[in-house]
């Protein structure tokens, strides 16, 4: 038996006179919900302080979930011992991952860890609900107030309105540093592109004949020109038990125009489907009935960061550097996008771990704004080894507690440098 159709209201309205913004207050602002954000929201929740978190995707994880990543990396060290660099996040998202299924671990020079996205977009957005961080999503960022060398707030639009977020403390993981271009602070850009990649999620495989990434490699080196493929290397990622694969095999550019930006994620994903035509005609066996399951949105790996207080240099990571004030680590290779056909690949021994100090995330003319992630500094090959995942997310949870111990009115250059590396003993030491 329908139910009956009861009277519902139509009302009549018009937008009222003027801008309406919304209002929120908060302890910590964090701005980009990638990884390092999704770390230090969860991070500074957990450590009792409420928090705003503002992405300008209409959903949470970044380009972690977003644009189809598919391989945590830069977590663990070099083999044999294969020690874990980071935790925090990782914990959790590698035990309840992996009950479920949704990881594989691959063990080469260093451990890398697959995941299915779905099933990892879903992890983030429980944790951030079940923590109680409010979530402001597709807002993009229109302004910064600043009182001499603090921000005081952060204005966005929204479709349902402006976004004003006031607050002690702010986190910049916008992954290109939007927030402190917004704030006027200085900010480093390369003089040339560092290319980014069009994921894709392939289904429809055939796993038992998957080549091997040496066979992969020559194939497309050899006859990247006649298919009309820019990069002329790449890797394909199955996972086993599930007849697919995330594809990393293009390049394309990551201008900070709004046009360029736009004509550059169509480009991808042009460049992603030769891909996959000449993946069925030179590995019929694996690749033949191979089907599109998603596009992810463009990668980007290096754009614009942060001028601060220190750039990791070269040297540095390569000499594995132990900073009195680092917040992150790792032994992930130099991994430098800075050529259209290819890359540089410069890895390191068995033992070799790096470090990311605290005043490469610092601004020198802001107290109360941390960076992390993508945004850090670095000159280019440095940034290209720490960029990764293991020490994106360590540097939020490094901005959290830097920011918690800098407290209401404090700086975060004049905090307590022992009591913080004592908070992320579990990140930076053995």
């Amino acid at each position: 038996m329908p139910h009956a159709l009861t009277e519902l209201k139509v009302h009549t309205v018009t937008k009222p006179v003027g801008t309406t913004s919304h209002q929120l207050d908060a302890d910590f602002c964090v701005v980009g919900a990638g990884v390092s954000g999704i770390s230090a929201a969860i991070e500074s929740a957990r450590l009792g302080r409420e928090v705003v978190l503002v992405d300008g995707l209409p959903v949470l994880g970044g380009q972690m979930v977003n644009s189809l990543i598919g391989l945590f990396c830069g977590v663990y060290g070099n083999g044999p011992a294969y020690r874990q660099l980071t935790h925090g996040i990782f914990d959790g998202i590698f035990a309840d991952l992996g009950a479920s299924g949704d990881l594989h671990v691959n063990r080469g020079h260093t451990i890398t860890v697959t995941y299915d996205e779905v099933a990892l977009g879903r992890w983030v957005e429980r944790r951030i609900r079940e923590l109680g961080v409010r979530v402001v999503l597709g807002a993009s960022l229109t302004g910064v107030e600043r009182d001499g060398r603090r921000i005081t707030a952060v204005s966005f639009a929204t479709r349902h309105g402006a976004v004003r977020v006031t607050a002690p403390g702010f986190v910049d993981a916008t992954g290109d540093a939007a927030l402190t271009w917004e704030a006027g602070l200085p900010c480093r850009i390369p003089d040339r592109t560092i290319y980014g990649s069009q994921q894709i999620v392939l289904e429809h495989l055939d796993e038992e004949h998957q080549p091997s990434r040496e066979e992969l490699a020559e194939r497309v080196h050899a006859n990247a020109a006649e298919w009309g493929l820019i990069r002329r290397d790449g890797l394909a990622f199955f996972f086993p038990g599930r007849n697919t694969a995330v594809l990393n095999m293009t390049h394309i550019p990551a201008p900070l125009d709004p046009v360029e930006a736009s004509s550059a994620q169509l480009e991808g994903r042009e460049q992603a489907d030769r891909v996959v035509e000449f993946l069925r005609a030179e590995f019929p066996k694996a690749f033949g009935a191979a089907k599109v399951r998603s596009y992810g949105f463009p990668g980007r790996r290096q754009t614009r960061w942060i001028k601060g207080v220190h750039q990791l240099s070269l040297e540095e990571v390569r000499t594995g550097i132990r900073f009195d004030d680092a917040v992150a680590r790792t032994s992930w290779p130099i991994e430098l996008h800075d050529r259209a056909d290819g890359y540089v690949w410069e890895t390191f021994d068995a033992d070799h771990v790096h470090y990311v100090p605290l005043r490469s995330l610092l601004s020198p003319d802001c107290d109360n704004l941390i960076a992390a992630g993508r945004c850090a500094d670095g000159d280019a090959a440095a940034l290209s080894s720490v960029r990764v995942m293991g020490p994106c997310a360590a540097m939020g949870a490094g901005a959290a507690h830097a920011l918690d111990l800098a407290g209401r009115d404090g700086s975060v250059h004049a905090i307590d440098l022992a009591a913080l590396r004592a908070r992320l003993a579990a990140n930076v030491d053995d």
